[in-house]
């Protein structure tokens, strides 16, 4: 398994794994998987940024994905990310989530940032939650009942984890180019 940068060539592998996870889990919230050029509009969107989308394949096939995104787009949050992962579902428990989400995180901190955020779908959602243990978040609370998927109420889990020293002194890099106000 190798992990790499996504290219264009990647939306349509990107489109089936998270289209999984949106018919199949509660990982998202969304309802409707996007296609593949929506897939592939979301990771320019990353990359504009500056941030990393990678993908994990083996033999030429990808089998997980993972990115970090602006957490929000206010100019005050310009040092924090979200991280998203997912994972194609004959891959799940091949380490396929830690090896992208590792880089993800390398890639963050090279570029300065202090906080990496997690928002993960369902308080339920062990394998989620125990990745981002396993790589140094900790739990920073939930969210009960923010979402409403197959016919019951879902939480998000906040977990965080610093990176370059988090809060504890002035950050020395740029960060994100955020033009929100």
């Amino acid at each position: 398994m190798r992990v790499r940068s996504a290219e264009p060539r990647d939306a349509a592998a990107l489109a089936a794994i998270y289209g999984h996870h949106v018919l199949h889990g509660f990982g998202t919230f969304e309802e409707v998987p996007p296609s593949p050029e929506e897939m592939e509009a979301r990771r320019r969107a990353v990359t504009d940024y500056g941030l990393p989308y990678l993908v994990a394949e083996e033999a030429g096939r990808v089998l997980g994905f993972a990115y970090a995104g602006p957490f929000r787009t206010r100019a005050a949050y310009r040092y924090t990310v979200e991280d998203s992962v997912y994972v194609a579902p004959d891959a799940v428990g091949r380490g396929v989530g830690k090896a992208v989400l590792v880089e993800v995180l390398s890639a963050c901190e090279q570029m300065g940032l202090r906080q990496v955020v997690a928002v993960i779908g369902d308080s339920q959602n062990a394998a989620s939650i125990g990745l981002h243990r396993a790589l140094g978040f900790a739990d920073a609370g939930v969210g009960r009942s923010f979402g409403y998927k197959f016919g019951r109420w879902v939480d998000i889990v906040w977990m965080q984890k610093p990176l370059n020293g988090g809060d504890s002194t002035a950050p020395d890099a740029g960060g994100l180019a955020l033009a929100g106000h």
